[in-house]
């Protein structure tokens, strides 16, 4: 752990990208995340994908990207909200709990257990014992995932108040992005001083070797998603080396069988291809 800036000091992504450029990075840190995890399927691994930040900052437009292609039965995406009321009255942290990866899958959490240092704690839906309290108790449920051997991708999705307002107009604009837009923004970005200080206080005391944090920080949508991407996949090659799997004899043989098909024979087996 140690010393951040505040958000509106961190340098921003803002080189351009065409559009072309884009498409091909994309695809291709696509394929890399979905050879990843047939590799976590095959051996048991459990990936966690906690992501924050600030409202319109492009959080939901780097999930969709993060599960396109993924193999669907393997990968869930928890929205989290306010508590249900069969949540209110239990540990914060239970209903995350509750949601946790199984072997072989990965867990993608829109929003997460860090609500009780920022939201809860600007908000006052907690007392202040309760959220500072909360650093401590967040820090040992992570490590305890951790020495599990669970890997926590933690993804801070940054944009400057001007985008912000930018986006936020555009939706207003936008009859099919209405849903997008809640009483509760205007509240959270009236106190966007008072969230700087929050993350900040989130970041130096939850920053750890074993679940680090990385800040996305650009007001350019396609560098978001790319460098969401790219920190997913880095994060998660180390120490993992992908080989083609080859193709199960037993496979072959009932191919051979059924159709008459065999490696080179053509996509048919037909010689034709």
């Amino acid at each position: 752990m140690g010393k951040w800036p505040v958000l509106d000091k961190i340098e921003m992504i803002d080189d351009p990208i065409d559009d072309e450029s884009y498409e091909r990075k994309l695809k291709k840190l696509q394929r890399r995340l979905l050879d990843l995890q047939v590799h976590h399927m095959k051996t048991g691994g459990r990936v966690i994908i906690g992501i924050d930040g600030w409202d319109a900052a492009g959080k939901g437009g780097a999930i969709q990207r993060i599960i396109y292609g993924l193999e669907p039965r393997s990968t869930h995406v928890w929205r989290i909200g306010a508590p249900t009321p069969a949540e209110q009255g239990r540990h914060y942290l239970w209903r995350f709990w509750e949601r946790l990866p199984a072997p072989g899958n990965w867990s993608i959490f829109d929003r997460t257990w860090y609500g009780r240092v920022l939201v809860e704690r600007i908000e006052g839906l907690c007392d202040e014992a309760a959220w500072k309290r909360a650093y401590r108790e967040i820090n040992e449920f992570e490590r305890q995932l951790a020495d599990d051997g669970v890997h926590i991708i933690k993804l801070l999705f940054h944009v400057s108040a001007d985008e912000q307002k930018r986006r936020m107009i555009d939706r207003l604009n936008k009859p099919h992005k209405y849903h997008k837009v809640g009483l509760e923004d205007f509240r959270n970005i009236a106190k966007r001083k008072e969230y700087l200080e929050a993350y900040k206080d989130m970041l130096d005391k939850t920053d750890t070797d074993y679940a680090p944090w990385h800040v996305v920080a650009t007001d350019n949508k396609e560098q978001a998603r790319l460098a969401a991407l790219g920190i997913v996949v880095e994060m998660l090659k180390r120490g993992v080396k992908i080989v083609e799997q080859p193709l199960d004899p037993r496979i072959l043989e009932a191919a051979y069988k059924m159709w008459g098909w065999r490696p080179g024979n053509g996509k048919n087996g037909d010689g034709k291809r």
